[in-house]
């Protein structure tokens, strides 16, 4: 069968209207400055688009031209751009750019494939993307989206990008070499994922042969209701309301577009907190810090007013840690909450054991009004399948046995990991250690969570790790809810 590509474009091209646009075709929407472009598109490589955008910004508010950025250090060019990927070669590449530029181009961005990968920093697949987008010339930019998208579909069988590239010049018709990088990298993004794409919402899944890859797990039919739409309810633990700002935050709580986003360690009162994320547009907030200073936290912005807010748990040494928000809405009680960390050596071991029976207990009052549902940070990972080391971590915060029983307590008493429900598969994720880039090895924990009442797990739609999401150690989790 040949892969209809004319079809497969036209289609892509009426449902991207609702998609996240990449972030070099935002900036190149915003200005036709194609120096701009070549540092954005230098800062994007192996970096989220959320953490791209927020440091482009912070970048070109200090140098948006080749003479200001020659009179920043390194050190100053990698404070801007942290946490990019591969950050430190990046500020050398952008340290070094100007004279580069100066030296062979006369101070200007060079407008063919050929002269830019003469630059610092500059690949194929960049110097593609620079011509395509800044210059608007035939290119074909091949990134893994584009690489993976196009074997699957088996319109190329290629076994790298540059061989993908080769391939799409012979065989692509020219008419779509500029748009094709656009289309497959916000088609990667939001529906054609590399692990489990929800080929279920797919514009193309009647022509896609699907090869190679395993479809994300639907819900059963009889738990899908068809009287209303489904809220999104989205959990992140930021670890550090502050510094995640500086990392993306607001462009990925925009993308998420949840109707209730809850917070955990938020680590500030909401009068240190700059306005742009006190009085985000369209969501009313409700904050809960710790009396203590840069420590834990929870906060909930919600787009709908809740009839009744409880703070904390109603005991002191829970509540001035600030780990509890119950939102009471119409016919559901919405709680976020922070698990205690067990900390070395299990020394706060009986603390948090204690908040989850105060927990439990709480939701047990609450499920007998109405359905309940607990999001957050639970600090604990409850099977093997939910770690990338279990037998190494056995004894350790987070994986003891003390824990993980104190976990399945919940759960026997009538509260479903909504995760669980609808994805059976290993090696998925909510938290990496910083150390010896265990994110970009995958090797992490499960530990955030949605649970819900037994009698309200027909009402969960769908429910998702959003492990493309940067800015903390751990990214969001969400449900869908009717």
């Amino acid at each position: 069968m040949i892969f209809p590509i004319d079809e497969a474009v036209a289609r892509l091209r009426k449902a991207a209207l609702s998609w996240q646009v990449p972030i070099v075709d935002l900036i190149a929407a915003q200005t036709e400055d194609p120096f701009k472009v070549l540092a954005a598109t230098i800062l994007s490589a192996r970096t989220k688009d959320e953490v791209t955008a927020a440091a482009a910004r912070r970048l070109f508010a200090r140098a948006d031209n080749p003479e200001d950025l020659a009179k920043l250090s390194i050190t100053e060019l990698e404070r801007l751009i942290y946490p990019v990927g591969f950050f430190r070669s990046k500020a050398t590449y952008l340290a070094e750019l100007p004279a580069a530029l100066a030296q062979d181009f006369g101070g200007k961005v060079p407008e063919t494939v050929e002269e830019l990968i003469r630059l610092p920093g500059v690949g194929r697949k960049t110097a593609n993307l620079v011509v395509a987008v800044a210059f608007k010339k035939p290119a074909i930019c091949v990134d893994t989206h584009v690489h993976r998208i196009m074997n699957l579909w088996g319109y190329v069988k290629t076994e790298t990008p540059l061989a993908t590239e080769m391939a799409l010049r012979a065989k692509l018709p020219e008419q779509y070499w500029l748009e094709i990088n656009s289309l497959l990298v916000a088609f990667g993004q939001a529906l054609c994922k590399p692990r489990f794409p929800h080929c279920d919402r797919c514009p193309l899944t009647d022509i896609c042969p699907r090869l190679g890859i395993i479809p994300r797990k639907l819900p059963m039919k009889k738990e899908l209701s068809a009287d209303k739409p489904a809220l999104r309810l989205v959990s992140w633990n930021v670890n550090g309301l502050r510094a995640v700002l500086d990392k993306g935050f607001l462009d990925a709580f925009r993308r998420l577009d949840a109707d209730i986003f809850a917070l955990q360690e938020i680590k500030a009162f909401p009068e240190q907190l700059p306005d742009a994320a006190r009085s985000i547009p369209g969501y009313q907030a409700w904050w809960h810090p710790a009396k203590k200073k840069g420590y834990s936290g929870v906060a909930v912005f919600s787009r709908t007013e809740p009839l009744r807010v409880i703070y904390g748990l109603g005991r002191e040494d829970f509540d001035s840690e600030g780990r509890a928000l119950t939102l009471e809405f119409a016919d559901f009680y919405f709680v976020a909450a922070y698990f205690p960390n067990a900390q070395d050596g299990l020394k706060r071991l009986a603390f948090k054991l204690e908040f989850n029976r105060a927990m439990l207990a709480h939701l047990n009052r609450l499920a007998a009004e109405k359905s309940v549902l607990l999001c957050g940070d639970l600090n604990v990972a409850h099977k093997e399948i939910d770690l990338a080391n279990p037998k190494a971590n056995v004894q350790n915060p987070g994986f003891s046995p003390e824990e993980r029983a104190g976990f399945e307590e919940i759960l026997q008493a009538g509260y479903a990991d909504t995760f669980r429900l609808f994805h059976p598969e290993p090696q998925r994720y909510s938290w990496w250690s910083y150390r010896t880039a265990a994110r970009q090895r995958n090797v992490g924990w499960r530990i955030d969570y949605f649970l819900v009442d037994a009698k309200s797990q027909g009402r969960v739609r769908a429910a998702e790790i959003h492990d493309e999401i940067h800015g903390s150690d751990h990214c969001p989790v969400s449900v869908d809810f009717v």
